[in-house]
């Protein structure tokens, strides 16, 4: 990385918290939006959904997220993640986690921190209060930034216009390298990908060192 970074951007989910059951819970509101679109079972809508993720991905050859494979099949985005903020308890989930506090508490008297995630507001700001990180990032940017799912370009130009920073100033960190990374980086930002939330702790070292 080069030493002029000014702001890490991180995905929320799996990456600032990775917790399997929410995940499942996630996952299953989804296929009970898909269920009652069709008007098929949760086991068709499920496999359905997972049909048209592994299609969309082989044409693409990148990963694809949960929710444009339901607006492949018809589904609305507004309306499934207003099922997602209603159905989805995450304080059932997660808890503080005193290590990434302590991290993204470091980062901030660094760096400006930031928050890119295709979660809705209201589920964000939940999971964000419940593993006690809220309001340590200066913006949170969500599914209602621009109703398009990351990867996408348009969306992640008007983040960096809005933050008021060149990619080559830009550090993004996740856990999917296809839907949180891959852009970030063919526009020139910096990134950092993460396979367990053990693997942010190197940013504290990595980071100093890039303020040196």
């Amino acid at each position: 990385m080069q030493g002029d970074i000014k702001s890490l951007v991180f995905d929320l989910d799996g990456t600032l918290y990775v917790n399997n059951g929410l995940g499942f819970a996630i996952n299953l509101s989804a296929c009970r939006y898909m269920a009652d679109l069709k008007g098929i079972g949760i086991d068709e809508a499920n496999m359905l959904i997972k049909e048209t993720r592994e299609r969309l991905s082989a044409k693409s050859g990148i990963d694809t997220p949960l929710s444009l494979a339901c607006m492949e099949q018809g589904g609305d985005i507004k309306e499934l993640h207003r099922g997602f903020a209603e159905d989805i308890q995450p304080e059932r989930f997660l808890s503080r986690d005193e290590r990434v506090v302590d991290l993204l508490k470091f980062l901030a008297g660094k760096f400006e921190l930031y928050i890119y995630t295709n979660n809705n507001r209201s589920l964000s700001s939940r999971i964000m209060n419940a593993i006690g990180i809220a309001g340590l990032f200066r913006q949170v940017f969500t599914i209602e930034t621009s109703w398009r799912p990351k990867p996408d370009r348009v969306t992640l130009e008007e983040i960096l216009s809005e933050i008021g920073r060149k990619p080559s100033e830009c550090l993004f960190v996740g856990d999917r390298y296809d839907i949180d990374l891959r852009l970030p980086a063919e526009m020139g930002c910096a990134v950092f990908l993460v396979n367990s939330v053990e693997e942010l702790f190197p940013l504290c070292k990595l980071m100093n060192e890039e303020n040196l």
